[in-house]
Order: C-alpha cells, then structure tokens, then sequence
C-alpha cells in the first residue's frame, strides 16, 4: 500500500503504471515476429487478418470490454475451464486487466512495427542473407536495431494508451481497491461522489505523466535527428 499525498490515496496510479509497462512490454515480445512476418510477405487473407488485429482502434471500448467480460466470466467455457484448470479467474482481477489491455492495445503497438519494417529496403534484407545470417539472426541483428524510431513510437502510444483506458478497464476489473482501481477508475468514481479535488489531483498526475512520456518521446527522437 501506498503512503497517501495530502490524504489522497496514490494506489491507483502505481497500478496504473504497473499495468501499462507489464502490458506494452508483453505486447513487444508477443508481435515483434508477427509483425515482422505481416510487414515482410503477402499472403491470401491478409488484409482480414489487419482488420481483426486492428479492430480496437475504431471498435468502442465498451463493446469490447463486454464481449471479453462474457469470454472470461467463470460462467463461460473459456473461464470455467482457466478457473478449473489453473484457478485462475480473470474477471475482477489484476490478471484479466492485463490480458484485457494487451487485446485493446494490441494495434497501437502492431502497427507502427509493421511500419518500420515496411520502410526497410529489401536489400537489407538481402545483404544480411548473403553474408550467411539466418532470417532470425537477420530479424534481431539488422532489422530491429535499423527501425528504433518505430520501437520507440510503439512502446511510447502503447504505454500512454494502456494509462488511460477506461471502458474495458471498467467492465473487466471493476474497481477492487489495490487491485484492479486504475487511476482512470478513480476519477470517475471520485467525480461521482462530486470529489472534485481528488478529481482534479488524479487528472493533473495522469495529464502531466502523459505529457511527460510524450516530451520525452519527442526529445529522444530529435536529438538522433541533430
């Protein structure tokens, strides 16, 4: 438990971080291939499999966090069985809210990876090739270092995007203290109860970290540029 500031319970904010860096450093590791694979061959099918990957970028959150509350409630086969099996309930949990996040955040960290390997020259590609590198050696030695504005873009909106989820957060985990009431919950709970002041105290911290993540974003990426 954190110690409060001027009364004020800061817990939901070290969730919130605890969420978005566990969130975007998963969805890193999990795409890093397939976005390799989707930016670099062409296969029947593919646009489909862009659009349901891309889906949470215009789909409501809400819609979304309904549909995965259905899929994971215990009631369900899917929940029922990870419940049975493993004993693990992703509703009203920190787990569910991470799973529930990578699916939403997906895209934002897909999508700038597919566009910088896109934006690499096939004869990169091939130089590496001719010297004896295999496609793996090919995609960790020479792609990834190449495309480190694109990593950096992914990681920056996935992290800033995971902070200030609501909707799927909401329908998901609910707001279990120390558990699953993100920094986004309290507000809205906090502007329920026309508590304008820890409104305002949470809406300040969130507008300032996602100010300062973005600055920093930008800073990173100029001075390479100077």
């Amino acid at each position: 438990m954190l110690e409060p500031l001027l009364g004020i319970n800061l817990e939901p904010f070290y969730l919130s971080i605890k969420l978005s860096f566990i969130t975007t450093v998963m969805l890193f590791l999990i795409l890093i291939i397939p976005s390799y694979a989707l930016a670099r061959t062409n296969f029947k099918g593919k646009s489909i499999v862009l659009a349901l990957l891309s889906l949470p970028i215009v789909m409501p959150p809400s819609v979304l966090g309904f549909y995965l509350l259905i899929i994971f409630s215990p009631y369900s086969a899917l929940g029922a069985f990870l419940e049975g099996a493993f004993n693990i309930r992703l509703v009203f949990s920190f787990s569910g809210l991470v799973v529930a996040s990578c699916i939403y955040s997906l895209p934002f960290m897909l999508q700038p990876l597919i566009a910088g390997f896109q934006s690499l020259p096939k004869s990169l590609f091939e130089a590496s090739y001719s010297l004896g590198k295999s496609r793996l050696n090919t995609l960790i030695h020479v792609a990834l270092p190449s495309i480190k504005p694109s990593i950096l873009s992914a990681l920056v909106i996935t992290f800033a995007h995971t902070m200030g989820e609501f909707g799927v957060v909401l329908l998901i985990g609910g707001s279990v203290e120390n558990q699953t009431k993100v920094a986004s919950i309290a507000i809205f709970e906090a502007v329920e109860m026309l508590d304008f002041k820890t409104a305002h105290f949470y809406s300040f911290i969130l507008l300032a970290i996602s100010f300062l993540v973005l600055f920093t974003m930008y800073l990173t990426k100029n001075t390479k540029a100077i």
